[in-house]
């Protein structure tokens, strides 16, 4: 049973630190959203795996359904378009 909790870590830990190298690295602020949920979902289950179930909740609840939906908002709304709008004559 201790092999597969360090499997588990081990996979989880790999989840993690990559994900957030690829939040900090990646060019796309779409991109980087979705790799901070990531990082944060793999942290949740880290809390998991050390019994903390309440705190892996809140960390989902708050994190993961607060500040990244936030994140998301303030992109869409910052975005600015590719092409800008042509003048009508």
């Amino acid at each position: 049973m201790a092999l597969l909790e360090s499997i588990a870590f081990a996979l989880f830990a790999i989840v993690t630190v990559g994900s957030s190298l690829g939040v900090v690295l990646v060019r796309d602020v779409w991109h980087s959203a979705l790799l901070l949920g990531v990082a944060l979902l793999s942290v949740a289950v880290h809390y998991v795996m050390l019994q903390a179930e309440f705190i892996a909740a809140m960390q989902v609840l708050v994190y993961v359904g607060g500040v990244l939906i936030l994140i998301t908002f303030a992109i869409m709304l910052t975005d600015k378009d590719s092409q800008p709008d042509e003048v009508a004559t």
